[in-house]
């Protein structure tokens, strides 16, 4: 198992889904976690501390950079940022206002870019870390009804890959996952509103090549991976985790 002892990490949106997973996972494999978010994360940290790990928990909206500054003033130095902070929403361009965009996009791309930029000078003054985003297969391939979603996921695809070339000579890593469908308790919640749940949860599986939605672990497993030194010489990546989605796109 890839381990980071000794390490910090500040993660955003870790209070559910993916994000507790990664969260629980970094703390597992030796790091300090600390949790930016606007949801009360008393289960992640309860687990963490149950398994022997340490974890704190700052309030933060990721769209508000003069907060982003004060929270990495307040943590201090970090050797692993991730963004995985994010919301969706679900519409065509006629079905999708530009308030709707602009929602997406302050969260989804600023935020990243927020956090990024607040945390950077502290990895570079500790010569280099490692900054991992959440993007989504919809960075890669559209999706239909998902613009705005699909729109600020490209966004988090470009803003890695610039991220990584402008920083690789100060030794910050930057790379970003990109996840197909995954079974979060966001999307049980939202396959419950469905007439036949069942049904709906049958086709949104079978958009991946293996039948099936993705677990918060493997995704997790992927974050830790980016963040270990085992994955020195990758940077500016785009690690597509799909189930085959993209396969044959």
């Amino acid at each position: 198992m890839f381990r980071l002892d000794g390490k910090s990490a500040f993660l955003t949106g870790g209070a559910s889904g993916i994000g507790a997973r990664i969260a629980v996972t970094l703390a597992r494999a030796g790091a300090r976690v600390v949790l930016g978010d606007l949801t009360p994360a008393d289960d992640v940290l309860r687990e963490i501390e149950e398994a022997g790990g340490r974890a704190t928990t700052v309030n933060l909206d990721v769209s508000d950079e003069a907060a982003c500054h004060e929270v990495a003033e307040r943590v201090g130095p970090v050797a692993i940022v991730v963004n995985n902070a994010g919301i969706g929403h679900v519409g065509t361009a006629l079905e999708t206002t530009a308030a709707d965009l602009d929602r997406l996009y302050a969260v989804n791309v600023r935020g990243v870019f927020n956090v990024s930029r607040a945390f950077l000078p502290s990895l570079i003054e500790r010569g280099g870390g490692s900054i991992v985003n959440l993007a989504s297969i919809g960075g890669i391939v559209g999706i239909r009804d998902r613009l705005a979603y699909c729109a600020t996921k490209f966004a988090v695809v470009g803003l890695t890959k610039s991220m990584a070339l402008d920083h690789a000579v100060q030794g910050v890593r930057v790379n970003c996952i990109c996840p197909g469908r995954v079974e979060t308790p966001f999307v049980k919640a939202r396959l419950a509103e469905y007439p036949d749940p069942e049904k709906a949860y049958a086709e949104m599986s079978a958009t991946q090549a293996l039948g099936r939605m993705a677990q918060p672990e493997e995704i997790a497993a992927a974050a830790l991976y980016l963040a270990s030194d085992e994955a020195a010489f990758v940077t500016g990546s785009a690690l597509i985790i799909d189930g085959g989605w993209s396969a044959g796109k």
